[in-house]
């Protein structure tokens, strides 16, 4: 028997496939039909949902879902109604759709997932049904501009801890830790400031400072996953008992990365923080400073420059290297 549907596809007006709440979802559905064709109906459904899952199969442990979009629509054909023909050669049927305002941003991770996605189906009356989707990207921005002006500001983090075992004092390690902000978007590098002041007894073995990523999937409420991540490092050697450690305006570089908090999303929580961690060369556990850190989409931008354009590489929020590494067995 010949083949009657030579193409059935999804085609949206917007060919980069990237697309931010409040705007249009538009496009068509073309098929291209070899011989005249009985349809009862072409069914268009568009999709938004995070999910989180740990474990899969029969070994699922944990399932949580919410819907941020679903709509449904038919583009051709009425219920109840019999079969229309359609004539051999191209046939387009649009669609259009706005999208609601404070979608949370696509996002792949390990244990869960944000995605949208067009489906269509199309009937035919002998109970065959023909069926595509396309995936599209959506990007809620956060503009550093219309956050809370602190985070523009640098800010620092101080400790003493004192080394030794209970009664035992091996002296106190003093740090101080100071960001030149509070919030980057991808591209830029944080400039990290410390003094390490090691008044103990005991050698340092190094400093590092790093910034994370921290991934929280939550299934009913409870956390059922997390994920850290260390996206980019520095390090010095030791510091001798008495002497000190400076670091002078050294650079973290944010690589692309998708905002933080995943806002609008309940089920996954992305976090960024700067950790400046003292491994002390005893048997002692390190000393962490934690300062967490905002990244946003649009950059700071000056008292009289123009606001940047509305543009954000589509690769983003849904490149994750790691979840191609095989696992080391």
């Amino acid at each position: 028997m010949p083949r009657k549907l030579l193409k059935f596809l999804i085609v949206f007006d917007n060919t980069s496939l990237l697309y931010f709440p409040g705007q249009f979802l538009s496009g068509k559905v073309l098929m291209e039909l070899q011989d005249d064709t009985p349809v009862l109906g072409l069914h268009f459904h568009v999709v938004g949902e995070g999910v989180v899952r740990v474990g899969s199969g029969r070994h699922e442990r944990l399932f949580d879902k919410e819907n941020y979009i679903d709509f449904r629509m038919r583009l051709l054909g009425e219920p109840g109604n019999g079969a229309s023909v359609l004539s051999p050669g191209i046939h387009s049927f649009p669609f259009k759709l706005g999208l609601p305002m404070g979608l949370p941003s696509t996002f792949l991770g390990t244990h869960g997932w944000v995605q949208y996605y067009c489906k269509a189906a199309l009937r035919e009356p002998n109970g065959l049904t023909h069926k595509n989707q396309q995936v599209f990207i959506v990007m809620n921005p956060i503009d550093l501009n219309m956050e809370p002006p602190v985070l523009s500001q640098q800010f620092e983090c101080n400790v003493e801890h004192r080394l030794g075992v209970g009664c035992v004092s091996g002296g106190v390690v003093s740090c101080s830790v100071s960001l030149d902000r509070g919030a980057y978007v991808p591209g830029e590098s944080i400039v990290l400031t410390a003094r390490v002041i090691n008044n103990s007894r005991t050698t340092i073995k190094a400093t590092r400072a790093a910034l994370t990523e921290t991934i929280q999937y939550y299934a009913h409420g409870k956390v059922a996953a997390k994920e850290v991540r260390e996206l980019s490092a520095r390090a010095h050697g030791r510091t001798r008992a008495g002497a000190r450690d400076e670091w002078r305006a050294e650079l973290l570089y944010v690589p692309p990365l998708p905002p933080t908090n995943l806002r609008g999303c309940h089920l996954i929580n992305v976090q960024y923080d700067v950790f400046f961690i003292i491994e002390p060369k005893s048997m002692e556990k390190d000393v962490k400073l934690q300062l967490p850190v905002l990244v946003g989409t649009y950059p700071f931008r000056g008292e009289h420059e123009e606001p940047p354009p509305a543009h954000y590489p589509s690769t983003l929020p849904v490149f994750r290297p790691w979840l191609h590494d095989k696992p080391a067995h």
